[in-house]
């Protein structure tokens, strides 16, 4: 059983005396917080004296008691009234003993007024040993004194209560009723004090972590233990594996003995021992555990080894921040508040590891290093600061901190700045709203000063500076995104960071562009996604896909006849998993020998083209513009549309993840949805319904007294025509006999566009979102994606450039083989190019590449370069192209109007459309 340290017990001076007269102090420190805290289980623990059960004979005693002096220091503490020490018992000095047990007191008592014979008022000096081998109790008592006055003698000397303790004498324990003639106490005798083991579920782990404790100050007293590391980590390891077998919460309680045990501050006395090889003995230990449990352990336990952590991490702090055990316990500790999703409850904060006061220590400690690290990474660039694994830890450490004060104290709303400084008479978190912030205002600061000083950076563009990325950039978001997490705690707080990043716009879109990885956590962005660019969030956006594979095993692979396009297409991709999508496409079409990416464009072109033709009665084409779709209410003619819905998700969404413009945008109503908006203005039906956007804005503008009169006979209802025939439907519960009226108006025309576009598509849009889904890294960031992007970045990702084609930018990107470009041939054909119509340059575009529509970049924004070779075919043939590499080819035309006639067939869509053989 452990000997956990008492009032008469010193537990520090053991034979590792370090230089360091501040580690040295920050482990006494340690010891004497610990000491304040231990668990009641043992009951002489509390006090330092040994535990053990009431069989227990000498011998064991000896075998179990820890020695935990060393055993050249004087062990013998007089109870005379002078203090002196006993000299046939005691040797060294006496006062750097006392000075090691300030709390020893006299035991020297007055004369017994009972009389008794000259034998019994004897005068009988003997010895209380309160540890094997560690300080003794001089005492000076009568024989006729009862076994239960000495007890009260000890409980004044060392506090323990009468009721904890037991002598043993002899092997055998005195009864408190008997005296100490009666119990044959002699001169010079020695006394066992120990104590009784209280009831514990969990004696066999008291026992394990006994032993990791004893061989841990046997090596501080710099004896010999054979392979100690093996050993340690094979008592952990069998500790752990007890919690393992335990059932129902005996597992918990299990892992609380740790702490109790003394076994951190064990390890922590080993770490600091100047003693050749015992700290990395117990850096080896320390490290074990941590990187044991959580294969150990059942996952349902992990959070629960927190506070094990959490006491290695306050005990090794006092060492040293920069300590490497201390960082690594440290990430630990941060990684179990991370991962543990009840963690964010205050509660279960405060009943594992003792409240958020635990873990404010360490968001203060992380604050302060990051604001140095940012000022660091203004004045030295490549110093590689801020550090992710800092940013990492504070962002563990700071969850459970801001969730509380988010629940406890902003329910109501963010914390007024009129209450700053007042903020510490808070009930519950007065400490942490003011720690808090200090730090948003800290970082803000330190925020605005680095976005500056990268813009200057990337300013210098010119110069040769502006394409550098230097590492300690890639945690400027991560920081940024804490600090928002902050800021929305305090009025004004998110205006502030709100007009740091517009004033830094550049470097914040040059961040998300750089920097942002699939991995992290962006959602933060979407309120502030009016700040970032478009390619900022396409690229926020397109994150969301996996990355299409380069290994055609991996691709999903399709084989269409182009006669039954639209079934056959729907077959494979609406019918797949949606795994086995992740991977990309390989497209085939039968009887052909195209294949690679040209054809897989020309198919999403093709494909696309039918889904949202109107023909199938899917989607419906706004009036005013036929690019612009939203799903059809009537769609249900077709008892397949459901599926075919989800179907035309995953092309859409394969098509983005492609890169692939197919020509296709989705108009606001069908957009809004998407992006998890319910409720549509009258704005935004502006498109889809012209009509009917037109007749609203005259009801609601129309006077009220006209409106009063029922002129219009309008009641809270709507026609719909269903397979055929017409019914009408209430938008609301007794809406027929519901009139319209100036007060209501707004009401009916809110009814009426939710009914039209809202209620009336919502199956569709559920379908087209889930199959959209299936498509993602994550089906959880569909509303996402949409969120991401406004309206106009989706069509420009979808549909492309809505520019016309520029000649000399499709130039300046065109290179040659087998000509040059100042040949004949080349100065003929792109002044053939420059003559043609607008959608005779979109034909020759898609022959030569398969994409009908350029990015919004134009052609720099294609996947590779174009091609023009030259072919040794006679002059008579057409061209050919190789689409899957941007390849033209063509003979050597004798002449300009042969070359035109050549090209003049082949921009013709009906010809454009087949390729050539590759």
């Amino acid at each position: 059983m452990s000997i956990t340290g008492s009032p008469t017990t010193s537990t520090v001076d053991c034979a590792y005396q370090r230089s360091d007269s501040t580690a040295l102090a920050a482990v006494a420190a340690a010891v004497d917080q610990l000491h304040q805290r231990l668990s009641s289980k043992r009951k002489l623990d509390d006090y330092g004296g040994p535990t053990f059960s009431d069989d227990e004979d000498d011998a064991v005693l000896s075998d179990l008691v820890h020695v935990r002096m060393r055993k050249d220091e004087p062990n013998a503490v007089d109870s005379s009234s002078n203090g002196a020490a006993n000299p046939p018992h005691s040797s060294g000095n006496t006062d750097h003993l006392n000075s090691r047990v300030p709390n020893a007191r006299s035991t020297s008592h007055g004369e017994s007024t009972h009389p008794e014979s000259t034998r019994s008022r004897a005068m009988l000096q003997f010895f209380i040993r309160t540890m094997s081998g560690g300080n003794n109790l001089v005492i000076q008592a009568y024989a006729h004194d009862t076994v239960k006055s000495l007890h009260e003698r000890i409980q004044t000397i060392t506090g323990i209560p009468v009721f904890e303790q037991r002598l043993i004498y002899r092997g055998k324990q005195l009864q408190w009723e008997h005296s100490l003639a009666e119990c044959s106490i002699q001169n010079d005798a020695s006394l066992q004090l120990v104590g009784r083991l209280r009831s514990t579920d969990h004696p066999q782990a008291w026992q394990v972590l006994e032993d990791i404790v004893t061989t841990a100050f046997r090596l501080c007293r710099g004896e010999v233990v054979h392979e100690p590391s093996k050993y340690i980590k094979s008592r952990m390891s069998q500790y752990l594996a007890m919690a393992q077998k335990e059932k129902n919460d005996s597992g918990v309680s299990h892992l609380q003995v740790f702490v109790p045990s003394s076994a951190p501050l064990a390890l922590l006395m080993l770490y600091v021992s100047t003693l050749p090889g015992n700290k990395t003995v117990a850096e080896t230990s320390i490290k074990y555990f941590l990187n044991s449990y959580p294969t150990l352990l059942p996952k349902h336990l992990h959070n629960h080894c927190a506070p094990i952590v959490l006491e290695f991490c306050k005990f090794l702090r006092r060492l040293g921040q920069e300590d490497p055990l201390y960082l690594l316990c440290r990430s630990a500790l941060g990684s179990l508040l991370e991962n543990v999703g009840n963690l964010q409850d205050s509660e279960s904060v405060e009943g594992l590891i003792g409240g958020l006061k635990e873990i404010s220590p360490f968001v203060s400690e992380l604050a302060t290093i990051l604001s140095r690290d940012l000022k660091l990474s203004m004045e030295y660039p490549t110093c590689g600061r801020p550090m992710s694994d800092d940013v990492s830890d504070f962002k563990a450490f700071l969850l459970p901190l801001r969730t509380a004060v988010e629940r406890q104290v902003c329910f109501k709303g963010p914390i007024s700045a009129s209450l700053k400084g007042k903020a510490c008479k808070h009930p519950l978190y007065g400490e942490e709203i003011e720690l808090l912030r200090v730090i948003q205002a800290d970082l803000l600061l330190k925020m605005d000063e680095c976005l500056g000083k990268m813009g200057e950076s990337l300013a210098g563009k010119g110069k040769g500076e502006g394409d550098i990325v230097h590492s300690g950039w890639s945690q400027y978001l991560a920081i940024l995104k804490e600090l928002s997490g902050i800021c929305i705690l305090y009025q004004g707080g998110e205006e502030q960071l709100k007009k740091i990043l517009r004033l830094r716009r550049a470097s914040l879109c040059a961040l998300v562009v750089k920097c942002a990885k699939r991995s992290d956590d962006h959602q933060w962005l979407i309120q502030h996604k009016d700040v970032l660019d478009f390619e900022s969030r396409r690229h926020l956006a397109m994150m969301m896909f996996p990355d299409v594979k380069e290994d055609y095993e991996e691709l999903h692979e399709m084989l269409i006849d182009r006669s039954q396009l639209l079934a056959e297409s729907f077959e494979y991709i609406g019918r797949a998993e949606p795994e086995s999508l992740h991977g990309g496409l390989f497209m085939e079409f039968k009887n052909e020998e195209a294949t690679g990416p040209g054809v897989l464009r020309e198919w999403f072109f093709l494909v696309c083209q039918a889904i949202f033709n109107p023909q199938n009665a899917l989607f419906v084409a706004c009036p005013h513009d036929h690019r612009r779709f939203y799903p059809n209410p009537a769609s249900k003619v077709d008892p397949l549309h459901l599926e075919y819905f989800t179907f035309a998700g995953r092309v859409i969404a394969l098509a983005l993840m492609h890169k692939v413009q197919v020509g296709i945008v989705f108009d606001r109503v069908f957009f809004q949805q998407l992006a998890g908006t319910l409720y549509l203005s009258l704005e935004d039906i502006r498109d889809a319904d012209p009509f009917l956007y037109s007749s609203c804005k005259q009801i609601l503008e129309m006077d009220a007294d006209f409106i009063d009169s029922d002129a219009l006979g309008l009641t809270f209802v709507r026609e719909v025509e269903e397979l055929g025939a017409r019914k009408t439907v209430e938008l609301c519960p007794g809406g027929k006999s519901k009139v319209v009226n100036s007060k209501n108006r707004e009401e009916y025309v809110n009814y009426l566009i939710q009914h039209r576009f809202v209620t009336s598509i919502s199956e569709q849009v559920s379908q087209f979102a889930q199959g959209f889904a299936d498509i993602l890294c994550s089906s959880r960031l569909q509303s996402f994606f949409f969120r991401t992007l406004e309206l106009e970045d989706l069509d420009w990702m979808l549909h492309g450039s809505e520019s016309a084609i520029s000649v000399e930018d499709w130039k300046a990107h065109t290179e040659y083989n087998g000509y040059k470009e100042t040949d004949p041939q080349i100065l003929w054909f792109w002044q053939i190019v420059g003559e043609m119509s607008a959608e005779q340059k979109k034909v020759l575009l898609f022959f030569w590449t398969s994409v009908k529509y350029l990015p919004v970049e134009g052609f720099s924004g294609l996947a590779s370069r174009l091609y023009i070779y030259k072919s040794s075919e006679p002059y008579s043939r057409l061209p050919s192209s190789h689409t899957c590499f941007y390849r033209l080819c063509f003979p050597t035309y004798p002449s300009m109007a042969v070359m035109q006639d050549r090209l003049n067939i082949i921009t013709q869509e009906h010809v454009g459309s087949s390729f050539g053989t590759w």
